[in-house]
């Protein structure tokens, strides 16, 4: 569910900074633009096919590990719909809060938008899926009542706006190719399942380690998202050539948003050993921050890679970078960095 709202959230943040920037969209909740509305009402028909699609996959992954049945499905899809819905209502008009005050006030929302939308996202979906799963096990039949009647709320307004953006190109375009994104996320997060049990195995009594490890997907996906957002808009307003050579012309973002994380893994490296340990030797610290800072090189350079290449190609292709980059980058990004901070583990030790 974390990579699948981060797959929702990384296209509206990406749509809403590129439609600022070009004046599709206002800084502003009401009164705004068709191009606006038609984006929140993509979100709603995502949220409600990531719903089903990762209640699928569950239900199929289940049948072979577990034996789940047809109840189990229906379980998982009640719980999932109203985990979603809740991270929707909550999180949606934030995203828009921070992309309206970032623009009004001179800041880049390119810049600013998804480095805090997926942070703050991360926490708001667990704690719905805390509170879901609370109602479910603890609350009997009036609990489960209450979180059907939570994912029907969301079935509601899909069939409200469904039929009168069905005709919409835009709408249509936009569920098209943003549909192509979760179903290549939903194998790429098994990857990164994988890869994180390949180091739960080998090096589990590093507690430094897992301590940091959330913080660093997170930056590192923030990295991708800082030069993949910044670029669509770049090409959106003809100021990049969509060209791989055009890079150079692109530095400024790249080597700012790569420097950011560098200062970010060191404070983790501090952070995650005072709060495991208790106490900071220097020693200790410069070994773990080379640790990180080896990690930090292969993933942040690997994923800056990736988002310049979403976003050109797609261009190329007349398809919205948008609605690959962010996602798609995001997504990587936890796989890329779990490998990058396993081979520094091996590397380093």
């Amino acid at each position: 569910m974390l990579s699948a709202r981060g797959v929702i959230g990384g296209l509206l943040s990406g749509r809403l900074s590129t439609g600022l920037h070009v004046g599709t969209v206002q800084p502003r909740f009401f009164g705004n633009t068709k191009s606006f509305y038609a984006l929140l009402h993509a979100v709603l028909v995502l949220t409600l096919e990531t719903s089903a699609l990762m209640s699928a996959v569950a239900a199929l992954f289940g049948s072979f590990l577990w034996g789940a049945t047809v109840g189990d499905f229906v379980n998982i899809l009640g719980v999932i719909l109203a985990t979603m819905t809740l991270a929707l209502v909550i999180i949606s008009p934030l995203t828009v809060t921070v992309s309206c005050l970032s623009f009004k006030h001179g800041l880049d929302p390119d810049v600013i938008l998804y480095p805090v939308e997926s942070t703050v996202s991360d926490l708001l979906i667990t704690l719905c899926y805390f509170l879901v799963l609370t109602l479910f096990f603890s609350c009997g039949s009036a609990g489960r009542y209450l979180i059907v009647l939570t994912g029907l709320v969301l079935l509601c307004a899909v069939a409200y706006v469904l039929p009168k953006d069905i005709r919409e190109a835009e709408f249509v375009k936009t569920i098209k190719e943003s549909f192509i994104t979760m179903v290549l996320v939903a194998f790429i997060v098994n990857v990164t399942g994988t890869a994180l049990g390949t180091i739960t195995e080998i090096f589990g009594g590093r507690r430094e380690i897992h301590t940091a490890y959330p913080a660093l997907i997170d930056t590192v996906g923030d990295v991708g998202a800082v030069v993949g957002s910044t670029a669509t808009t770049k090409l959106a307003l003809g100021t990049l050539k969509s060209s791989f050579s055009s890079v150079i012309n692109h530095a400024n973002e790249i080597f700012g948003a790569w420097a950011a994380s560098l200062i970010m893994f060191a404070a983790y490296s501090l952070l995650s050993l005072v709060i495991q340990y208790r106490v900071l030797r220097l020693d200790s610290f410069v070994r773990f921050a080379a640790l990180l800072f080896t990690a930090n090189l292969m993933a942040a350079s690997s994923i800056i890679i990736v988002a310049y290449i979403v976003a050109v190609l797609t261009f190329q292709r007349g398809l919205n970078p948008d609605n690959f980059v962010i996602p798609i980058e995001s997504s990587l990004a936890d796989g890329i960095t779990t490998i990058s901070l396993l081979a520094a583990l091996i590397l380093i030790g």
